[in-house]
């Protein structure tokens, strides 16, 4: 209730909210296909190529108009990525190596540029390393105006070209051969991707803007296998970070907004990377117990089947100390051959009468269907 009426209160804190939502939920789904497409490292080399654009903005129309300085960033950001495309499309130098070299430049130019600007005597300058480590309480009402006009420009268009980002994203060759131009597709994913980027220095900065882009897409991405349902989900993610961290921040003096978000959606990162149903680190241990357990109640099932016959006796029982020696078990193995015995029976392979067990038609008809050797 006390944060409720927080943010009930504090038109600041609704304002800053406000611009993280939009943040991430934009971040969540153009991040999506950057994911999708093993581009993760775009963001980061994107965001830090748009530093140089920035304190060039500054330097040449002198003000610290976010509508300005946000322009130097786009502009020095597409010019990044067209160098990107352009080294790995016309040399044989990777798109990994492309991206660090690009990011390294640029940054460091970047930060050349800002200390030159630190050292003009113009006291204006005061305020441009926001950009690098992020600052979301200096958010005005007219940078979330910003945020939210080209949240309305940007969703609908993944929504109207949905189909053509969705064939182009999972399999350009079909693209091509059913009619669609990827180059274009492509070259608009990734200009929508480092608009993205741009309208989150603000809030997140150059060093984090990255996380914000690709960690709500990673999280999504552990719950599902479907494209629509996992851009939906990484909006929702990047919309709770961004608010929740936010609220964090302001609970709790001198806390950092943007980094305070970029640690919530690590969390939920790491939560779905654990818990996940499909691809959850839980659920692969629980589904490889599972795996190895199968495979020593085959093996025991196998002792007895052999065991079985080697007596000559259709119904003889074989007594738990037989069945262990036949196995080699050690004595401290006690209990795991118990339980996989009782296992074997409850699936109905094997009959228990006191200590003593017995495969079953259905025992022997499972190990000529499904292990191999296991005939007669």
């Amino acid at each position: 209730m006390k944060v409720i009426e927080l943010i009930a209160k504090d038109y600041t804190l609704q304002l800053v909210s406000l611009g993280s939502m939009l943040l991430g939920i934009i971040s969540g789904v153009l991040g999506s296909f950057a994911v999708i497409k093993k581009q993760s490292l775009l963001g980061d080399a994107v965001s830090h190529a748009a530093l140089p654009g920035i304190c060039l903005a500054f330097i040449i129309i002198g003000t610290k108009k976010t509508e300005v300085l946000l322009l130097g960033a786009l502009i020095s950001g597409l010019l990044a990525t067209f160098i990107i495309t352009s080294i790995v499309k016309y040399s044989k130098i990777k798109f990994d190596s492309a991206l660090a070299l690009v990011l390294s430049v640029f940054f460091g130019g970047g930060l050349v540029l800002m200390t030159y600007i630190q050292k003009l005597p113009n006291a204006n300058q005061a305020g441009l390393d926001k950009f690098i480590y992020g600052q979301a309480s200096t958010l005005l009402e007219r940078d979330v105006r910003i945020m939210f006009i080209l949240g309305v420009v940007l969703i609908p268009v993944v929504i109207l070209f949905w189909k053509e980002f969705k064939i182009a994203t999972f399999d350009e060759a079909f693209a091509e051969s059913v009619g669609f131009s990827t180059g274009r597709i492509n070259m608009l994913i990734l200009f929508m991707i480092v608009i993205a980027i741009i309208i989150g220095l603000q809030t997140v900065g150059v060093i984090l803007m990255s996380a914000m882009l690709i960690a709500p897409a990673v999280a999504a991405r552990q719950w599902t296998d479907r494209l629509s349902i996992m851009v939906l989900l990484s909006a929702l993610f990047g919309a709770i970070s961004g608010v929740t961290g936010t609220i964090v921040s302001s609970l709790v003096s001198n806390l950092p907004t943007g980094p305070t978000i970029v640690l919530i959606i690590s969390g939920i990162v790491l939560l779905s990377l654990i818990f996940a149903p499909n691809r959850g680190l839980f659920r692969r241990i629980l589904k490889n117990s599972k795996g190895y357990r199968l495979i020593y109640e085959d093996i025991v099932l196998v002792n007895i089947y052999d065991l079985h016959f080697k007596r000559g006796e259709d119904s003889k029982n074989i007594d738990f100390e037989n069945i262990k020696a036949s196995l080699n078990m050690k004595e401290k193995s006690n209990r795991k051959l118990e339980k996989l015995l009782a296992s074997l029976n409850y699936r109905g392979l094997v009959n228990k009468e006191y200590n003593m067990w017995s495969i079953n038609d259905k025992g022997i008809s499972y190990i000529k269907n499904n292990i191999k050797g296991g005939g007669e």
